[in-house]
């Protein structure tokens, strides 16, 4: 297992794969779903519970990404807010890239389990890019 003290360490882990790998990310902020009750609104007014809500999405090949300060720029130039990032990798098969398909495939996986609030087995970092555990 690796150690991230780091997004820019995730980037770095994902280049020295034998095989390419393609970063999907995920950023998400705590809110509140439109359906919440008025005791989960006061709970969360409150500081305590909320959902994360997944608000936008990116997948590069691990080479092509910039350093997390570039990065997180450009996500708050999206207009979205956001305050966590979760990261996964596909990787190249026999140096043959993930198709499409499967990206999406996976992207759409990764938005619906940070959606049911079931997050496990993804990097989850900070907006400075530091790695945040969960649990």
């Amino acid at each position: 297992m690796i150690r991230l003290s780091s997004f820019d360490d995730l980037v770095l882990a994902a280049r020295a794969q034998p095989e390419r790998q393609r970063l999907l990310l995920v950023f998400a902020h705590m809110g509140l779903p439109a359906d919440a009750t008025p005791e989960q609104r006061s709970s969360f007014e409150a500081g305590q519970g909320g959902a994360l809500m997944p608000v936008m999405c990116v997948d590069k090949a691990a080479e092509d990404f910039p350093a997390f300060a570039e990065l997180a720029a450009d996500a708050d130039r999206s207009g979205n807010a956001w305050s966590l990032v979760f990261a996964a990798a596909i990787g190249h098969r026999e140096g043959v890239a993930p198709t499409p398909a499967q990206v999406s495939a996976a992207m759409q996986q990764m938005i619906e389990a940070i959606g049911a609030g079931k997050p496990q087995g993804f990097a989850l970092f900070d907006r400075d890019g530091r790695p945040v555990q969960v649990g």
